[in-house]
């Protein structure tokens, strides 16, 4: 894959999540930009996905809403920031919908999607703006909560 699109990793603030797997692009493209196949796997279980608005075009909502198993609700609206179809997606929610900034900003996401010989190498990023967000992503459970809602989305993946 070509850097040409993807973000910028500094290991200082940011982390990922680098995956390859034998499901074709377009499905993991699916599973990330289709609202109802999203809200499948998002969060890792027993967490539940239970709204999830998606305009995909720069400017537009990516909004989720989690759920815990003990009544938490996260509601999180971000905005889209790039879109190249089935290989780039960035969104933050440090900004709203129409690049609108609101308060609480904790990070900027990105997905890299490239096809490989056998299926697909992915690259999920997490991007802070600082050291201290970094840690507190990392305290939250980023590098256990990331795989496994990366699992879920493989075996949804799998059935599409």
């Amino acid at each position: 894959m070509t850097d040409t699109h993807a973000t910028v990793f500094d290991p200082a603030l940011d982390l990922e999540l680098k995956r390859e797997v034998d499901v074709p692009p377009r499905l993991i493209w699916r599973a990330w930009t289709e609202p109802k196949l999203l809200m499948q796997w998002f969060c890792p279980r027993p967490w539940r996905t239970t709204a999830c608005e998606l305009d995909l075009r720069p400017g537009g909502i990516f909004r989720t809403v989690m759920e815990g198993p003990d009544g938490e609700k996260h509601d999180n609206t971000g905005c889209v920031l790039a879109v190249i179809p089935e290989t780039f997606l960035a969104f933050t929610d440090a900004l709203g919908p129409g690049y609108r900034p609101h308060e609480g900003g904790f990070m900027t996401g990105s997905v890299s999607i490239s096809p490989t010989a056998t299926g697909t190498l992915y690259i999920a990023r997490a991007i802070h703006k600082d050291a201290e967000d970094k840690k507190k992503h990392e305290e939250m459970g980023f590098h256990q909560g990331w795989a496994t809602a990366w699992e879920q989305l493989v075996a949804l993946a799998r059935t599409l």
